[in-house]
């Protein structure tokens, strides 16, 4: 089934126009019952999609902004690949001090978060220390020694607290901004990890001091260029980890 499961969610909801979306995702603005809303339709397992539905239920209790999923007509949360979602008002981080506001909202993604489960089938950055694949990470289709750099910047990262991270907070299109507000949107990337991976931010709004901003840049660029493999863009992200 395609887009017609939106019909779940109503006979009077339309599909209005794309919106870009993540990696593996059609995204669309819709109108379901006079209000704009986000239609999301994409292949991730049932699995995949609960569990982030779960977490955006979670962190909207605990007073944090994000894109609540709607539930259909019979309750569901997703139909189909189908997850239709509020939509959130406002615009991208301009300023050091905006920046500071969504390190500050990392950090509480972070807090309420620590001890959740992993996403279906994903693995973090030192479980690949480990691990091949996960998601989609296929370490067997790097350069074994690009696998080399990016292991040995993750390796630094054994032994820290885990928490969900979101994955992509740097990329200023996942994130609306209005006066006093933060919400963080598109959780395509998100999963369990060291919370220094959220952290790289610009202008190091996080304030993370030297030696950590390192660490936490290495490991990020590892990732970055493990997960794209193989695009330019991937190949910029790993020039940036040293040889081990």
């Amino acid at each position: 089934m395609g887009w017609e499961a939106l019909r779940q969610w109503g006979e009077d909801v339309v599909r209005i126009e794309p919106l870009k979306g993540g990696f593996a995702n059609d995204v669309w603005s819709v109108r379901i019952h006079g209000q704009i809303a986000v239609g999301r339709k994409g292949a991730r397992t049932d699995a995949d999609l609960a569990w982030e539905a779960k977490l955006l239920q979670h962190l909207n209790y605990n007073g944090m902004i994000v894109p609540v999923p709607i539930p259909a007509i019979d309750g569901r949360l997703f139909v189909d690949g189908l997850v239709v979602m509020e939509y959130m008002e406002g615009g991208p981080p301009e300023t050091v001090s905006d920046w500071r506001e969504v390190a500050e909202t990392l950090r509480k993604l972070h807090q309420l978060t620590q001890g959740w489960p992993q996403r279906p089938g994903w693995r973090s950055s030192t479980d690949l220390l480990h691990e091949d694949i996960g998601t989609r990470i296929d370490l067997t289709a790097m350069p074994s020694e690009a696998v080399s750099r990016c292991r040995a910047a993750w390796a630094r990262l054994v032994g820290r607290q885990t928490c969900v991270v979101h994955g992509n907070p740097n990329n200023a299109s996942n994130i609306r901004m209005t006066a006093g507000r933060v919400a963080l949107i598109d959780w395509d990337e998100a999963h369990v990890d060291v919370p220094e991976l959220d952290l790289v931010l610009p202008d190091n709004a996080a304030g993370l001091e030297n030696h950590a901003y390192d660490i936490a840049a290495q490991a990020s660029a590892a990732w970055e260029a493990a997960v794209c493999w193989k695009d330019e863009y991937s190949v910029r992200r790993l020039a940036e980890v040293r040889s081990p």
